[in-house]
């Protein structure tokens, strides 16, 4: 979805509401050069408790849900909404215009699953939260395992930080992977962590004593168009090859082959984006071993071929890209390949 004007976000506090995970919507998308509107409010317009100890009065009440083009829901512990939403809520959620886009953060999933906006449809919430979320919602297909879940008009997240990532993606989703990297490094943050990357992973902070492969990822971002093989990564991180790859999985929750090719993806859906290369001049650039590679990458990624996406974000280069795409637009078959690890 391409926004050309301000886009009004209403960020919805209920009582109990985590009050870091409220401020993430303001903070992300308020990074995004003055292209949206973040607005928070509550059911009547006044004050709510959060859960750390204090209160606070947003300037809005549950008539700006009516206006908003997106309305995302702020986490707030579950026990206290129970599995049915308060009418109060229920009638505000109600008045959402149809068509508007709808999210959630970390166990703001609650809320919608109980306001029947997650019937029939794919979620996530924070791991934690899991058991209760089925219980209650059985007939929702949850997936604690994922950062954050896209289901076209409604999305959901996982805890804090997959807010964030959620947050970048909706500006990837309407303005492209430039400006998300923008406010990415604006707020000091990955830029770009897949909605399928684990919620959790093993080790995300080394043992004492124990190398990082931080630096080694590092070299790795700065030589993606060169071979990058599994045993020079691990020469290059100064450890033994079963070593640098288990330490790879538990700091990355990936392994070295999977990390590079969404490092490498997301290098080329950026020059798609922003330069007028041909797909032959991407491929080099980021380091897939064909073109025919970083086509079938993308469409099995994303589903959408170099030529359609970069007319979704580039229009005036969508010709430099060339009409081969067009006999790949729908192939995902094979086990595509990347230089050096294999795809």
């Amino acid at each position: 979805m391409v926004v050309s004007k301000r886009h009004r976000v209403a960020v919805l506090a209920l009582d109990g509401v985590y009050p870091f995970d409220l401020g993430i919507p303001a903070r992300v998308l308020g990074a995004a050069e003055d292209r949206y509107e973040v607005l928070t409010c509550t059911v009547d317009g006044g004050s709510v408790e959060t859960n750390a100890g204090f209160s606070l009065t947003p300037q809005h009440g549950s008539d700006l849900l009516e206006s908003a083009d997106t309305v995302i829901v702020a986490p707030v512990d579950p026990y206290r909404l129970s599995r049915e939403l308060p009418e109060d809520v229920a009638v505000a959620l109600a008045g959402i215009r149809s068509g508007t886009r709808v999210a959630s953060i970390c166990t703001g999933g609650f809320v919608l699953a109980a306001a029947g906006l997650l019937d029939g449809r794919p979620a996530t919430t924070h791991w934690e939260c899991a058991p209760l979320f089925r219980r209650w919602y059985p007939h929702i297909r949850l997936d604690e395992g994922r950062l954050f879940v896209d289901d076209g008009d409604v999305l959901t997240s996982a805890g804090a930080a997959a807010g964030v990532d959620l947050c970048l993606h909706l500006i990837r989703l309407d303005h492209g992977t430039e400006v998300a990297n923008q406010a990415a490094r604006r707020c000091v943050v990955p830029a770009f962590r897949e909605g399928g990357q684990a919620q959790y992973i093993n080790r995300p902070v080394p043992d004492d004593g124990a190398a990082s492969t931080s630096a080694t990822r590092q070299w790795a971002l700065q030589h993606l168009g060169d071979q990058l093989t599994l045993p020079q990564l691990a020469q290059h991180a100064h450890m033994s090859l079963r070593t640098f790859a288990r330490r790879f999985r538990d700091e990355t929750g990936l392994t070295a082959r999977q990390w590079l090719i969404k490092q490498r993806l997301d290098r080329a859906r950026q020059l798609l984006e922003s330069t007028a290369l041909t797909v032959d001049q991407i491929t080099a650039e980021v380091g897939f071993a064909t073109a025919t590679s970083l086509r079938q990458h993308m469409n099995a990624e994303l589903g959408i071929a170099p030529l359609a996406y970069r007319r979704t974000f580039q229009a005036g280069h969508a010709d430099d890209v060339g009409d081969a795409d067009a006999a790949v637009r729908t192939s995902r078959a094979g086990s595509p390949g990347s230089r050096g690890l294999p795809g």
